[in-house]
């Protein structure tokens, strides 16, 4: 099979890279005041400019910024969507790995006012990475979903949304005006990283959802609408992904369960071009819901782990492409880690090495199976 001019591509990856030790010295060092936000751009643009050059020799055909910015997957860019308050209630979730359990607290955001694009989110992040790539530069945004799953009903203030049905038209508007300005600015590859679709194949999550004032057993209906609405303006030239995991912190997760319950509305109703899904390990369930993938939408299988610094084995990983393949064409295939190195800054529980070993073995995998 030929390789692929267009993403997503045969080994792709889902976007944040381990942050270096002088990028996590500068962080803290502006957040105690010791140096300026303008010297910290500066260190921040440096690192990038490595990590772009790392993806780039390991024969990646798109690069990230590994999000080294930001704190969080989602929570910086949320942020910033003009209505958003951000409050000091911090947020509590459980996260569990093979040891127990861990709690990640960000802090909340509160939707005070009718919700708004104040200006571009992430634009002059994206032209920097662009500046300095010479494959293609894929940026990666929360999906608007996580507005919602973030705090729910209790977070959106009443008498600014007496109703859903206004709320959700004016997340997707901002979303919509976001990528058609993402675009303008030369965006081609653009990933909507999303954990309530994966969530939600969680019985556990299913009822943690109706809870905070939403409907477990067809919120994903109400999600998946939300996303194609704020796809109405992608330009023609730009192709967008969604990722999809069940949680990433610290090498730990939050739900569990195949993506049976979402899959049929999922892979037949979303308005996107290609799908990074979780199959790291048996919590991902199998790969039987690929077979209602349609005719030329492409998966992202994530096979490899970024949870732990062991290696995988590419006989292992080719005889689960296989496996994939009798649900969905190996042309419609694609291969990358699971989720991200460094969702949060905190970065989960591996080396730098074993990182870029891992994204090599993507690339040499990819290149074997699909030439």
């Amino acid at each position: 099979m030929a390789q692929r001019t267009k993403p997503p591509f045969r080994a792709d990856h889902v976007g944040s890279l381990l942050r270096p030790p002088q990028l996590l010295k500068a962080r803290e060092d502006e957040k105690q005041g010791r140096i300026a936000q303008a010297e910290l751009r500066g260190i921040e643009d440096a690192a990038i400019g490595d990590a772009v050059r790392m993806q780039e020799e390991i024969g990646l055909q798109a690069v990230t910024d590994g999000e080294y910015r930001r704190a969080s997957w989602h929570m910086d860019f949320l942020y910033q969507v003009g209505g958003v308050t951000k409050v000091h209630d911090n947020l509590t979730v459980k996260f569990h790995n093979e040891k127990g359990d861990i709690e990640f607290s960000p802090a909340a955001l509160r939707v005070t006012a009718k919700l708004n694009l104040q200006k571009p989110i992430f634009a002059e992040d994206f032209k920097f990475l662009k500046s300095v790539a010479k494959a293609m530069p894929k940026l990666t945004i929360p999906s608007p979903s996580m507005m919602h799953y973030r705090g729910g009903r209790a977070a959106i203030d009443q008498t600014v949304y007496p109703e859903f049905e206004p709320f959700w038209d004016d997340l997707g508007r901002v979303y919509a005006d976001e990528i058609e300005v993402l675009g303008k600015l030369g965006c081609t590859y653009l990933q909507l990283d999303d954990t309530s679709l994966a969530y939600l194949n969680d019985p556990a999550q299913r009822e943690y959802i109706t809870k905070l004032g939403g409907t477990g057993a067809s919120q994903h209906l109400t999600y998946i609408r939300l996303i194609n609405a704020a796809l109405k303006k992608k330009p023609a030239g730009m192709t967008v992904c969604t990722h999809m995991c069940r949680g990433n912190f610290r090498s730990s997760w939050v739900a569990s369960g195949g993506y049976d319950h979402v899959a049929e509305a999922l892979f037949g109703q979303l308005d996107v071009d290609g799908f990074f899904l979780e199959y790291d390990d048996d919590r991902s369930g199998g790969f039987e819901p690929l077979r209602f993938v349609p005719k030329g939408k492409m998966v992202v299988l994530g096979l490899v782990t970024t949870k732990k610094g062991a290696l995988e084995k590419k006989d292992e990983l080719k005889r689960r492409i296989d496996q994939a393949a009798t649900f969905v064409p190996l042309d419609q295939l694609c291969l990358s880690p699971q989720c991200g190195f460094s969702s949060t800054v905190e970065g989960n529980a591996l080396s730098v090495n074993e990182e870029i070993a891992k994204l090599r073995l993507v690339v040499e995998t990819a290149h074997e199976v699909w030439g």
